[in-house]
């Protein structure tokens, strides 16, 4: 059959389909012409084809055997069970879950918006029936509840938690939604002048999955979410955690909070803190003698590890601090870049709540009734920075370990970073045009289930070697020409021919093509 064009006429609504049987370029006219020819209309509840009449029997000899795209859901739909995540979708989802598995492999497969997913569900292998028209799929979204979607947190985050260290952190998501109370202005990390949704994440660094996510007040920065997650966690009833943060997290009473719940944790540490700075200088020559010298891969470090008491319940805990000599050339021209930032936020008045211990500790502002506000900079405070404490940083823990080995799993919380990246970039997380909150949160769920998929892919294709040759979009590509046919009456269904790439793609999911 050629390709298929669809006409929609005003006055009826009624929507007919045409077969484009040849195309031509009109000379007379300067643009492509094509000859069509009318198979019928769509059904307006099914979508389905009604045959015009004098097609009809011709249609029904036709549809004796139909052809849909299998390869790409082979991989998903074992990565779905090889993971628990169709099992436990089931659980929370009992009649919602194979429509959920369904967009979130469309996002997973194009990365295009839901509004598209009819057209390639049609000819794709996929769990629910459609049609997947714009109206059904809004439908859908409305009926993934919260309950669903706790219930669903629960079962998974206790799967995927277990023995793992899980980061966290939060990336803003740009909405053009209005009346929304998640939707304000804040610090957007994408730099756009839109107001967001924060979007906070946890996300296993051993199993690179995705464990489960909050939506935020988009005004809310990030040191105020700690809370709220720990609050979340209890609820859940999670088992027992060691969360990785970064330093952007870090505040006196977070920290309490996390002694006071017996959590184990790993957290940077400013090193413009007063206590920190004390520290450093008490060791100043530990940290220069070659008895703190380390490698981590090429990068050579000075490290000490101090055990400590919290001072609020005395609570033991590890500070480890480390300099780097090449590190405090660059601190120091960081430092200067976000100080001519802050100066120009001082001076207009349009503050950044994230550069407020800057503005405290590196500036002289002063109020006067006939000049208005002065700015100026802090020199002594930046020369001392400059000359004792650039290159220097430092990590808080709670379980006793190398200092060397708690910068290495330090470092590989990055994992958390990437995973915005693929949410916003890979499965068309990067604006939010729905203005309703109930449908926001279920359209940025389907996106977290979207995700999960997309990790398995990029942790097996590293495993097997396959990532210099694919991504996780071309792997699935690669997939497109494996199809199935499906033929009317006694007879079974087909798989085409598979390549000899395709073999090597589907063994690396442990699928065997002898037995489809």
């Amino acid at each position: 059959m050629g390709r298929l064009v669809y006409h929609r006429k005003r006055d009826s609504g009624t929507t007919y389909v045409y077969e484009v049987v040849d195309e031509y370029w009109d000379k007379a006219k300067k643009q492509m012409r094509s000859k069509q020819v009318c198979l019928g209309k769509l059904d307006p509840d099914t979508g389905e084809l009604i045959p015009s009449k004098k097609d009809r029997r011709q249609a029904q000899a036709a549809m004796t055997a139909t052809t849909t795209v299998a390869g790409p859901m082979l991989v998903l739909d074992r990565i779905a069970q090889e993971t628990g995540l169709q099992a436990t979708l089931k659980r929370a989802f009992p009649e919602q879950w194979e429509r959920i598995l369904t967009l979130a492999t469309f996002i997973v497969c194009t990365g295009d918006a839901l509004v598209h997913a009819d057209a390639w569900c049609r000819n794709h292998e996929v769990l629910a029936q459609g049609p997947f028209a714009s109206q059904r799929i809004s439908e859908w979204l409305a009926a993934i509840s919260e309950d669903g979607r706790q219930t669903f947190f629960k079962a998974w985050a206790r799967q995927v938690s277990e023995q793992d260290f899980l980061c966290y952190d939060i990336t803003s998501v740009s909405s053009y939604a209005q009346f929304n109370e998640y939707v304000h202005y804040g610090y957007n990390r994408d730099g756009e002048s839109l107001p967001q949704i924060n979007l906070a994440m946890v996300y296993g660094q051993k199993s690179q999955m995705p464990v489960i996510y909050r939506t935020l007040n988009g005004a809310i920065g990030d040191v105020s979410t700690v809370k709220k997650l720990l609050d979340s966690f209890e609820k859940l009833d999670f088992p027992a955690l060691s969360l990785v943060m970064d330093r952007g997290f870090y505040s006196q009473k977070n920290v309490t909070d996390l002694l006071d719940r017996r959590y184990h944790f790993m957290i940077g540490v400013p090193t413009n803190r007063k206590w920190v700075r004390s520290r450093i200088d008490h060791y100043q020559d530990a940290l220069n003698s070659p008895r703190g010298f380390r490698q981590l891969d090429d990068e050579s470090l000075y490290m000490h590890t101090e055990l400590m008491q919290w001072p609020e319940n005395k609570r033991r805990c590890y500070l480890h601090l480390y300099y780097n000599p090449h590190r405090a050339a660059d601190d120091q021209e960081a430092l200067t870049k976000r100080l001519l930032i802050c100066k120009q936020e001082l001076e207009s008045g349009e503050l950044n709540p994230a550069h407020t211990q800057d503005y405290e500790q590196y500036f002289l502002v002063k109020e006067t009734p006939v000049r208005g506000r002065q700015v100026d900079y802090n020199d002594a405070a930046i020369r001392e920075y400059r000359n004792k404490y650039a290159g220097f940083f430092a990590i808080l823990t709670t379980k006793k370990m190398d200092a060397l080995d708690a910068l290495r799993i330090y470092r590989d919380k990055d994992v958390v970073e990437k995973c915005f990246d693929d949410l916003k970039n890979q499965l068309d997380l990067k604006r939010l045009r729905m203005h309703s909150s109930g449908r926001i949160s279920a359209r940025i769920f389907v996106q977290f289930i979207a995700l999960i998929l997309l990790s398995q892919i990029q942790r097996t294709i590293r495993e097997h070697s396959l990532a210099d040759r694919f991504s996780p979009r071309l792997l699935l590509g690669e997939l497109e020409s494996l199809t199935k046919i499906h033929y009317a009456g006694k007879y079974n269904d087909i798989l085409s021919e598979v390549s000899k790439t395709q073999r090597e793609i589907l063994n690396a999911f442990s699928i065997d093509p002898n037995t489809l």
